[in-house]
């Protein structure tokens, strides 16, 4: 699994690619814990080249998402598709997350 981060004025995109499974998941955790700690209100986490994702890797989306719900900031989650998509509606998790269809999208309801 790979991580780039970029910026949208105040909205923070990250860009998975690869596998969010048992071995690299908890990356993407720590990196969303470190950017709260650095005041960051508002990301995106781009989930376009995702194209496997294991119970440890909606095990950190949930904690992730919970953690930065309970901190009163926000998160989108988008481009999901394929078998992750499959995952997440297997475990009823399609209306939990916040997710949007594209990134502008996302964008958009962030910084509206």
């Amino acid at each position: 699994m790979e991580l780039k981060m970029r910026k949208n004025k105040d909205v923070f995109i990250i860009d998975v690619s690869g596998e969010m499974d048992l071995y690299n998941s908890y990356k993407l955790k720590e990196l969303v814990m470190k950017m709260m700690e650095r005041q960051v209100k508002s990301v995106v986490i781009n989930m376009e080249e995702v194209d496997y994702i294991d119970s440890s890797g909606i095990g950190a989306l949930i904690h992730i998402y919970s953690t930065m719900k309970k901190a009163s900031c926000q998160l989108y989650m988008t481009n999901i598709h394929g078998s992750v998509k499959k995952v997440i509606e297997l475990t009823k998790l399609m209306g939990y997350f916040p997710i949007t269809n594209s990134l502008e999208e996302a964008i958009q309801k962030l910084e509206g």
